[in-house]
């Protein structure tokens, strides 16, 4: 079911299976045993992507409900077995070393709690917040904040990233108005509003659709697309960061659901805004 949704939201068997950290073979394998045991078909299949069927359609809503109802009864399971979890979205590779102060502090706070880490793409900066996926997410704003809590936890000057050969690699300093002439990498169809214009420097832009940020880099590297990136973080040798000096910070947050008073968040959040001090 998990497979299915992600193909059906995806509308793409490689979105799909880089979304579900896997290849496409097996995904593929899977949607037909699938397709098999139902009966019908549940994509149509073509070059460009796939659609649902009115089958798939029907399935779709099915499959959601069953993964959110397996969820609730896998939290519930474990309340009455006394395990204690907490799940923590994670955005992009999750390398941050701010993250791995608190992963080290909050193991020597809470040493029998059950954490359980998920990492996403660029495509959802709640980390599957919304969808009930995940307690808590540490993630970087602005994003729609509707019904949901945020704490800042540190802001990165943010840059742009271009290839080492680029011209306009070798200046100190660039600003955002030196770049639109350029092609930009941009997020899926449907991603977050708020921050999609962020990271698009405030306006609309054309290039190529990336999901991930091994996929970004590697827009740059293979098409010299320019996109933007908080400063600090190691990039490859091919590629080079330049700060751009009328581009607001990236903000650096922790969010989870408002009215969520699980006590392990208000910990979790505590030993977060320490670990991001330093």
């Amino acid at each position: 079911m998990r497979y299915f949704v992600a193909v059906a939201e995806e509308l793409h068997f490689g979105r799909a299976a880089t979304r579900l950290h896997m290849s496409q073979p097996p995904l593929s394998r899977a949607i037909k045993h699938l397709e098999a045991d139902v009966g019908a078909l549940l994509f149509a299949r073509s070059p460009g992507g796939v659609t649902l069927t009115a089958v798939g359609a029907v399935l779709l809503d099915e499959a959601r409900a069953l993964l959110d109802h397996a969820e609730r009864a896998r939290v519930r399971v474990g309340a009455a077995a006394g395990v204690a979890t907490l799940t923590v979205g994670i955005l992009g590779d999750g390398t941050d070393p701010g993250v791995s102060r608190l992963a080290a502090a909050y193991r020597r706070r809470h040493p029998g709690i059950d954490i359980r880490v998920r990492n996403t793409d660029l495509t959802d900066p709640t980390c599957g917040l919304r969808a009930g996926a995940v307690d808590v997410a540490l993630t970087r704003a602005p994003f729609d904040e509707t019904a949901l809590r945020v704490r800042a936890l540190r802001t990165d000057p943010v840059g742009v990233v271009l290839r080492a050969d680029d011209p306009l690699a070798r200046r100190d300093r660039l600003r955002l108005a030196e770049l639109n002439d350029r092609p930009w990498f941009r997020f899926p169809r449907g991603t977050d509003a708020r921050w999609q214009s962020y990271w698009n420097g405030g306006r609309p832009r054309e290039g190529p659709v990336v999901r991930t940020v091994h996929e970004c880099l590697q827009a740059v590297l293979w098409n010299g697309t320019v996109g933007l990136a908080p400063l600090g973080h190691d990039l490859p040798a091919e590629l080079a960061g330049v700060p751009l000096v009328d581009m607001a910070p990236s903000r650096m947050v922790a969010v989870w659901n408002e009215g969520d008073a699980n006590p392990l968040i208000r910990s979790f959040l505590d030993v977060a805004t320490a670990a991001f001090r330093h």
